[in-house]
């Protein structure tokens, strides 16, 4: 049986990232966010042409990132 309490902080503990290319700039960025759809709607906003791509990413943080990104976003 699963422990529910562990999958929830297993799903606290996770990021989206979406890389994408900067058209204008030729450049690869990446931006971070804790909504996947978020992160969504931002990855097809930068479908602008042809030559535009977004790939988004979950990435499992580990506890001490994830304290510190928290800390961050309150500060």
């Amino acid at each position: 049986m699963e422990n529910k309490q562990d999958s929830r902080v297993e799903i606290q503990n996770v990021e989206f990232h979406v890389s994408y290319l900067d058209t204008h700039s030729e450049r690869i960025e990446l931006e971070a966010f804790s909504d996947r759809s978020a992160a969504e709607r931002f990855a097809d906003a930068q479908l602008k042409d042809e030559d535009s791509w977004a790939v988004v990413d979950a990435v499992v943080l580990q506890a001490a990132e994830h304290q510190e990104r928290t800390q961050q976003l309150v500060a």
